[in-house]
This record gives structure tokens, sequence and C-alpha cells, in this order.
């Protein structure tokens, strides 16, 4: 007749133990390291049975598109988001992150990359943990580039770039001698048009907040774009952001790809990659009269909206997928050339990752000199690099990148799309009050 207490008593704690646990729901961006991140999991969940993980992988318009809309309304549906340098300084300032500072004492913050540190930063206190880091570089076929009878110069122009792309297409084999990002989106095709159109001497805004494509500079630009994307790049390239063209180069069907650092570990893993043996890296080019070579500064972070219910799991969640310790779990699970790149001091002074990754040094060579807060060549209002560190940049960014992923597709030119872009960003700089 003791059965009945003794059942009662075990549902007692089985039901304490649920209402216990914590369940996170984490928003990230569906690029192979996060996607690699989803698979380790295991380990963090071992480690802590009471935090059980719930996973939204999201193309990374979509991702954008959800993730401000959350923390804008104060949704709570996520308690952890993917989030960029571009969100961290804005939505830190509108109190919308947690402060992260108190991470675990082996989550060594000092080990961080200065540059990528600072623009995680607010008052000197940590709001966004970064997964991993980049800047752009010029990733390219050196067998391409022998054939062709050509040596990437330690500093290429544009006119290199556009030369080497005329000798190294070769459309009866299908390779095209270069690709470029024109997948419309502010983090898409226009984070390659800006830091390109940086370089050649144009600019978002003049120092009166006025929009500048109805400029010399930016018709230059955007002439440049289309023409060698025409002549030399892939079919369908507007549809075309930074993973399909990963796997385009992957495939062995392009000779050069200006992107993201952090593709260079994707590239060069023969387990990835066809053409891992045959790859070299230069900086990002820039105009023969200038020294600017446009190299952006990006990090895909990890943060905690301040409307999350399960904050204390969310750290532990962070510490885990952004600490040291990671970076010694994917080492030993999938190879040094896999860890996540452009974070950790540590990570470039070993000498197993510096054995394994031969792009190491160009990435972080290309960290360190990327400028944000001296974008362009002209002076102006604002900071950003590859973005215009305003709020409003998210809308109009993505409305130019439309435009302007139109002219790549020869639904309209590329004079009538600069005057669209002109337009639509005095619309809407007027209507935010920059423009008095």
């Amino acid at each position: 007749m003791r059965l009945l207490p003794l059942l009662a008593g075990a549902m007692l704690v089985a039901l304490a133990g649920s209402a216990s646990a914590a369940t996170i729901t984490i928003a990230t961006v569906n690029n192979n390291d996060m996607i690699r991140m989803q698979k380790l999991a295991d380990d963090f969940t071992t480690k802590n049975p009471d935090i059980q993980l719930q996973w939204v992988t999201l193309e990374e318009n979509v991702l954008r598109q959800r993730v401000t809309t959350d923390i804008a309304t104060k949704g709570g549906q996520y308690d952890v988001m993917t989030i960029g340098n571009y969100e961290v300084p804005i939505w830190a300032k509108q109190g919308w992150l947690v402060d992260l500072s108190d991470l675990g004492a082996d989550y060594n913050v000092d080990d961080l990359l200065p540059p990528i540190r600072g623009a995680l930063s607010m008052d000197n206190k940590l709001y966004a943990s970064p997964f991993y880091g980049e800047s752009s570089m010029v990733h390219y076929r050196k067998d391409l580039m022998e054939k062709a009878g050509l040596t990437m110069p330690a500093s290429p122009t544009w006119d290199f770039i556009k030369e080497a792309a005329d000798k190294m297409t070769d459309r009866t084999n299908d390779i095209n001698g270069i690709c470029l990002r024109g997948k419309a989106g502010w983090g898409e095709n226009m984070a390659f048009l800006t830091s390109m159109a940086n370089s050649m001497g144009a600019r978002w805004f003049d120092e009166q907040w006025h929009p500048q494509f109805d400029q010399p500079e930016w018709k230059a630009a955007l002439q440049y774009y289309v023409d060698i994307m025409k002549a030399d790049g892939p079919a369908g390239a507007s549809s075309n952001g930074y993973n399909e063209n990963l796997a385009l180069f992957q495939q062995g069907k392009c000779g050069m790809w200006i992107d993201a650092t952090v593709a260079a570990a994707a590239l060069a893993d023969p387990a990835q990659s066809t053409v891992a043996d045959k790859l070299a890296w230069a900086v990002s080019p820039s105009a023969a009269a200038t020294d600017n070579h446009g190299n952006w500064l990006w990090a895909w972070t990890l943060a905690i909206p301040s409307s999350s219910q399960n904050i204390d799991a969310a750290k532990k969640f962070i510490d885990w997928a952004t600490g040291p310790s990671y970076v010694t779990l994917v080492a030993g699970k999938d190879g040094w050339i896999n860890v996540p790149p452009g974070t950790r001091a540590s990570t470039y002074a070993s000498a197993d990752y510096k054995a394994a990754a031969p792009f190491a040094e160009p990435t972080l060579n290309a960290i360190n000199a990327a400028d944000t807060t001296h974008p362009t060549v002209q002076p102006v209002p604002y900071v950003g690099g590859q973005f215009v560190a305003i709020p409003e940049f998210q809308g109009i960014g993505t409305t130019v990148g439309q435009i302007f992923a139109g002219v790549l597709a020869g639904q309209t030119t590329v004079d009538d799309g600069l005057r669209q872009a002109q337009d639509v960003t005095t619309r809407e700089m007027t209507k935010a009050g920059y423009i008095k």
C-alpha cells in the first residue's frame, strides 16, 4: 500500500526536474561554421543536461529580418541571436542586448582580436561574442593565373582584376574568370558593392548626408561591376550570394572570388573543395589612384536579447560556443583548418593552426588592416566599412541592393539604377531627418 505515495513522490521529482530545465531558442545563419556548431552541440548538452537547445537556421537575409523584428518588438522568440557588428552597437545603445562582460573566467575576453572586440563593445562592455570574424580578400586559382600568363601583384588594382578575369574565363570548360555577389541585400550584394565603391573613391553620403549615387565615382564602380560580371561572371549571378559563390568556387568554376576571408577554410579543405591544392590569396583590390582597398570588417556573433527569459542558460551556451575550448573541440573533431577564424589571438599564435591554414596570415592581415572609421577616400559623416552604421541603413541598403541586382540582371540600365538609388535614398534620409 506504500506504492501510491512512492509514485506520487517520483512524479513530483520528475516535475521539479522538468521545471528547472531551460530550453533556449537559437536563431542562426546557414553558413558552414554555424552548421558545424549545431552538429557539435551534443558536447554542450552533455555538459549541461538541464539546458535544451532549439535551433532556427535561416538564410542570411531572412535571419536579419526576423531577429530585427523580434528584438524591436520585444517578442522574446529567441534567446540567442546570430547578429553582426552592424547591429551590435545600435541595439546595445537601445538597451536591447544583454551585457556579456560576465562570461566565465575561461572565456578570456582579452584573447579576442582588438578590432573584433572593439566592434562589439560599448563603454568597455561586451554586448555580443564573436563566433567568427572576417575581412575580405581575393581568393584565386594560382593554376589558372599561371595559365593566363599573369602574376597576382602584392597589391592588385581593379584594372588587373579585369585583365585577369578576361584571360581566366573559359566558357568551354565552364570556368568563370570571376565570381562576385549579386543577390540583393544590404549584407549580400551591397556588402561587396559598397566595399568596391569605397576603394574606387565613391561614398554613400557627403558630409551633410546627401546621397552620392549621382556622382561619377558610383557610376564608374557600378559600370565596372556590371561589365566584369557580364563578361566573366557566372550565369544567373543576380541570384548568387555568399553560399552560392562558395559552392561554385569549390566546384572549380571560378578563377577569382573577392569575398569574406572566412571562405578560405571551406575552399582549402580537400574534404569540401575540388580546388583545395590550387589556391592563393591577395589583399582586396584598390583603384590605381588610391591605396584604399575597401576590405571590410565583419563578425557573426552570438548575442542575447533583453527580452529573453533564459539569460543565464543563454550565457552558458555563448560561453561554450565562442570560448577557447570550442576551438579545441573543432580542431579535434574536424581538424585545425576548420576552427572558427578571425576571433582569437591564441588561434593565430597556434603552430597547429598556422600549419593547417595557409590562409591564416592573409586573413589576420586583412582584419588588422580594415579601417571602419575611415571607410572611404573622401570625408564622410559615418563609420562602418561595407555598411553605414545608422539604423536606417538596413532598409535603405536592402532597397538599393534590389535595384542593383536588377541592373545586373539586365532589367534596367546602370544610369537608371543609380537614379533610382539616389531618389529612394534621398527620400528615406529626408524622412529620417538627416537631410534638412
